[in-house]
């Protein structure tokens, strides 16, 4: 799924570039440092995330900024996000395992009444 973010604010540092991009509660769970994420297209590296806000930042490299479009766009742009498929499979597995876990421990609640 494509969503959009919203760049709230950039910063250089010697000839990196920073962006912090603004994202949907719902996506920023999958967001995390070291991670990858996709800013329109281009395949990018996390360098910080905040869940409770919402937020995280990616650093782009001289090379980078000079080969793709993210730089270019003024604080306040959209971008399209797409998050990295690991995080997703993960949950997905977990999720039936976190299904028996409550099964077993309403067992043992009801065993334990007995």
């Amino acid at each position: 799924d494509v969503v959009q973010g919203e760049i709230i604010e950039t910063w250089p540092d010697n000839e990196s570039l920073f962006i912090k991009i603004k994202t949907p509660p719902a996506l920023i769970k999958y967001i995390v440092p070291k991670g990858f994420i996709a800013i329109d297209g281009t395949s990018l590296t996390v360098v910080e995330s905040n869940e409770k806000e919402s937020w995280f930042t990616i650093m782009l490299i001289s090379y980078t900024q000079s080969h793709i479009v993210l730089p270019s766009k003024p604080v306040g742009e959209k971008v399209n996000l797409e998050v990295d498929v690991v995080g997703k499979y993960v949950e997905r597995s977990l999720s039936g395992l976190q299904e028996r876990v409550s099964e077993l421990e309403a067992l043992v609640a009801k065993l334990q009444k007995q």
